[in-house]
């Protein structure tokens, strides 16, 4: 059904100088949208009430970022990839969007299933507005974003007493039609906090110049957490001079988050511990001990988080 088209039952209200939303009725039977939060990429980390609506579900719109463990247990009959196309290209959003208000005017209980939060870089409040201004009722299900849970099973706490109170979450993947960027570097770096960057293993050398720049030392502690809690979970960690080397020696490729700050050198204090109880990667043959600085990488072997849509 083409995008604004709605049953003969709702009252479009174009006449109403307000605008408002259409209203519906009983008995216009429209399903509900849930805009859901499907965590890191480990079922485990799911919800209770995402996994409930997940296996109700009449639908489920997702892409990549879930991840292949919570995307293989869901039938493939109700599962709708609004991710990359054949080829390539991405799914436009706004197809998204209508394909949500098709399903939910259809009587479809719809999941828009999401990696991490909805509502971090994951364009959720964009589809809720979207769904309101269509009339179509949906709820909006949080979920544990892999800014915090992705670091976290690598080892490092985004905040630390010893070492910094505040975190900034950025994303490394604006939207392509800004005339320029909206983030501001200089002021960033100097919070002296932690920064998160989601979706930002392209522009890492970007951005890592960009806070050079602005005065972050060149041996901040820097650490890329790829595909956290996923099956193949890989971690690397340098510094602010030579993070990007170390990427591209690694191999290090999205869905990944970056975490620069002093908390990143907790890693190397902890990452034994973990790896003796099954909880993060191993170092790969042939690399020295992990310690943030030395260029060191490691490799889980044993999902994104492009959740957010990181």
């Amino acid at each position: 059904m083409p995008e604004g088209d709605h049953p003969a039952s709702v009252d479009d209200h174009a006449d109403s100088e307000h605008d408002e939303p259409p209203t519906r009725t009983r008995e216009d039977d429209v399903g509900t949208v849930y805009l859901v939060g499907s965590g890191p990429g480990d079922p485990d980390l799911m919800t209770v009430k995402a996994a409930r609506l997940v296996e109700s579900a009449d639908v489920v719109l997702h892409d990549k970022l879930p991840g292949p463990e919570i995307l293989g247990e869901i039938p493939a009959e109700k599962r709708e990839d609004v991710g990359k196309r054949a080829g390539g290209e991405w799914t436009p959003q706004e197809y998204t969007n209508r394909r949500l208000v098709e399903l939910a005017e259809a009587g479809n209980t719809v999941v828009r299933l999401k990696g991490g939060d909805p509502f971090v870089f994951g364009r959720g409040g964009e589809e809720a507005e979207h769904l309101a201004d269509a009339g179509i009722p949906f709820e909006v299900v949080p979920g544990v974003t892999s800014a915090i849970a992705g670091p976290a099973v690598a080892g490092i706490p985004v905040t630390h007493r010893d070492h910094t109170s505040s975190v900034s979450f950025v994303t490394g993947h604006e939207d392509p039609t800004k005339a320029e960027s909206a983030i501001d570097w200089d002021a960033l770096a100097a919070t002296g906090g932690t920064i998160v960057v989601l979706m930002g293993v392209g522009k890492l050398p970007a951005y890592t110049t960009a806070l050079r720049e602005a005065g972050l030392a060149g041996d901040t502690p820097v650490a890329l957490v790829e595909r956290a809690t996923w099956p193949d979970m890989s971690v690397a960690t340098g510094t602010l001079d030579t993070i990007v080397a170390i990427r591209d020696e690694a191999g290090i490729e999205p869905p990944a988050i970056t975490v620069i700050g002093d908390v990143a050198a907790t890693r190397g204090r902890v990452v034994a511990f973990l790896e003796n109880a099954g909880s993060a990667p191993v170092a790969r043959p042939g690399t020295d001990d992990d310690r943030a600085g030395d260029g060191a990488t490691d490799d889980d072997r044993a999902d994104n988080t492009g959740g957010e849509n990181a």
